[in-house]
């Protein structure tokens, strides 16, 4: 196929520090209906999603967890409920699925950054500023809102360190001719927002390394430093096409690409990026899209923030098409969209219970019940009641790519449901349950059905970016064999004495009150959840005397490792201040299953217990713990506070 048939579609890269929201869904199910779309029209499509997994934030996390940053994403990645698990839920397309953590990425962003070194465009230098470690980002002063980062509202902190720097300054011209081409980024207001905001008040130099955390790809020249975030994140959509690694071979018949991203991350794609690939001498994108936010109460979704709403809970009341279908007609692409379960339910009862699952319910029972389910070829047609809806059904496919290649997929269903609800005004107008009361009008009926049939297959095909497996359903209840471009581009493909298949309804409709109320409880019982504490009662009082007999230190871990043979026990060696070294044992090693990350915490420790044996080695103490149902962590000291300080 040639490289003119091609089109090569991104997600950004999810950050794993927690699991996804409806925001992240929205993202992915947006470019999946690009490439579904695409798919459709016949082009080799390629589609790339995956995970940025380094930074600072992810190290610091993996840390409170007490496991290796490696297996922290690994679990958000890759475990039961993760980022990969919620992708085949919402039935994501993607042909490839890249992790910044993989062997071939890695390798790959070492020789682009000694790429752009060699070329004279990344240099050393000292960084110093105030830094925002959820966002991983540098600001100027200028750039703080009330002294707080401008992108979460969260504090930020100095940050003084030795780093390598990117010449994005050189690069500000070029980039800002490629923005006013007005093709390159859109929406048109993002383009604004990025000449008037970054360009114009003067790019400054990019830190494109760090030193002072160590979970990054290492610059291979210079040990010490680790790549940073943006080169590292920003070069997957070309290493994933194999890109200065041996992984793949399909870099010159992908790139380039579109880009699907949030509005927030638009400055890292359409002025760090470009300037990078121009580094390179690299082609640029094609385009880069950003599309609004979803919010909750006006504001942001955000994991930090909490106010999010939970993808496999929706998909799993309503159905992952009707969330899919309600992402997509609901909020205007490229603009923010203020997110309801009110907005949801009157989605899905009044597009898809009523316009769409009614007309289709209703026309396979009128065949059912008028002809056992079977057309008779011997049909009438009446050009004045017939052709306005042959003429839109007809007419649609032009009027819907149009849409689609302008990245508007709300205003592509909207023309689709123009003609579902031309179907169902025109079911009114011809009045079936009257026509087969006369028997010289049965030839008549017969066409109004298959007109009937006709759009209601059109219109499914042209759905199935948004609801593939709905509009499989569908096109197989209205006899059509599969959902082929060409075949939506004309009315009449099915033969006149097509059989029509019933099934249940597509759509139930929901109670709204009911839905809601279940849906509050649903929600304070998660809050409950999330904020409960032990339940257990208190046990009985202590006199302080009984208390003060116990003597609790603080010390300090030397080393820590599994006992053999057992698959509880981790075996402390701990500094408790006496200058002698105390060995404890305690059933912490299904919590902390690397346990070399406790090395060097400071924990707190009962030393007045009698020796005991466990697993055939003694154990002097006992380790306090905090236990929350299945969460177990030791009880951290700060680092400040010496070993043998006594705990009162």
């Amino acid at each position: 196929m040639s490289k003119e048939n091609t089109f090569y579609i991104t997600t950004p890269i999810y950050y794993p520090s927690d699991k996804l929201h409806i925001g992240h869904t929205y993202c992915t199910v947006a470019t999946d209906s690009f490439a579904r779309y695409k798919r459709l029209r016949g082009y080799d499509v390629m589609f790339l999603t995956g995970t940025d997994e380094h930074g600072q934030k992810i190290e610091e996390k993996a840390k409170e967890a007490g496991v290796t940053p490696q297996q922290f994403v690994d679990k958000i990645v890759e475990g039961e409920g993760g980022i990969l698990d919620l992708w085949k839920l919402m039935n994501i397309s993607n042909d490839r699925f890249i992790r910044t953590t993989d062997d071939y990425h890695v390798k790959s962003i070492q020789r682009i950054f000694r790429r752009m070194y060699d070329a004279g465009d990344i240099y050393k230098g000292k960084y110093s500023g105030m830094y925002c470690t959820p966002c991983e980002s540098f600001w100027t002063e200028s750039q703080l809102v009330d002294g707080k980062c401008p992108d979460c509202g969260r504090p930020v902190k100095y940050a003084e360190e030795e780093a390598y720097f990117f010449k994005l300054s050189k690069y500000a011209q070029p980039v800002k001719e490629l923005l006013l081409t007005g093709e390159f980024l859109q929406p048109m207001s993002r383009v604004n927002e990025m000449i008037k905001n970054f360009i114009d008040p003067g790019l400054e130099d990019l830190c494109v390394s760090r030193t002072s955390f160590s979970w990054g790809i290492p610059v291979d020249f210079d040990p010490g430093h680790v790549v940073y975030v943006w080169v590292d994140a920003l070069s997957n959509y070309i290493t994933a096409l194999g890109f200065d690694n041996d992984r793949y071979d399909d870099f010159d018949h992908y790139w380039p690409a579109v880009h699907i991203v949030g509005k927030e991350i638009v400055r890292f794609h359409s002025i760090i990026w470009p300037a990078m690939l121009m580094s390179m001498g690299l082609p640029l994108p094609k385009k880069v899209y950003g599309h609004g936010w979803l919010l909750i109460d006006g504001g942001k979704m955000s994991k930090s923030k909490g106010n999010v709403a939970d993808p496999y809970l929706l998909a799993e009341r309503y159905g992952v098409d009707a969330l899919r279908f309600f992402l997509m007609r609901t909020f205007p692409f490229g603009s923010d969209g203020n997110f309801s379960n009110e907005l949801l339910i009157s989605c899905i009862n009044a597009d898809l219970a009523n316009d769409l699952g009614n007309l289709v319910s209703r026309t396979g029972a009128m065949v059912k019940k008028y002809f056992g389910g079977t057309l008779p070829a011997e049909q009438e047609g009446d050009d004045a009641m017939d052709g306005e809806l042959i003429a839109m059904a007809s007419a649609l496919h032009e009027k819907y790519a149009a849409e689609m290649d302008a990245f508007q997929p709300q205003n592509a269903i909207g023309e689709v449901f123009k003609v579902l609800s031309r179907a169902n005004k025109y079911i009114d107008e011809n009045a079936p349950w009257l026509l087969i009361k006369d028997e010289t009008k049965k030839a008549r009926l017969a066409r109004v059905l298959y007109n009937l049939v006709e759009t209601i297959r059109i219109c499914a095909g042209l759905l199935v970016p948004f609801m593939p497996e709905t509009a499989a359903e569908i096109t197989r209840r209205m006899g059509a064999d599969a959902i082929v471009w060409d075949d939506l581009c004309r009315f009449g493909v099915l033969p006149a004495d097509v059989t029509v298949a019933q099934g249940d309804a597509l759509f139930p409709r929901i109670d709204m009150d009911k839905e809601l109320a279940a849906l509050e409880e649903i929600s304070a019982a998660q809050k409950a959840a999330a904020g409960a504490v032990n339940t257990e009662p208190v046990r009985p009082n202590v006199k302080i005397d009984d208390f003060a007999k116990c003597d609790l230190r603080v010390c300090k871990i030397l080393a820590c490792e599994k006992v053999p043979n057992s698959e509880k026990l981790l075996k402390f060696t701990l500094d408790d201040g006496s200058g002698k070294p105390r060995q404890i044992l305690s059933g912490m090693q299904p919590f902390y299953p690397d346990p070399a990350v406790l090395v060097d915490k400071k924990v707190v420790a009962i030393l007045n217990l009698p020796t005991r044996k466990m697993a055939g080695l003694e154990s002097n103490g006992m380790l306090l713990s905090a236990e929350q149902g299945d969460l177990v962590r030791l009880c951290l000291v700060p680092d400040e506070i010496p070993a043998g300080a006594i705990i009162s």
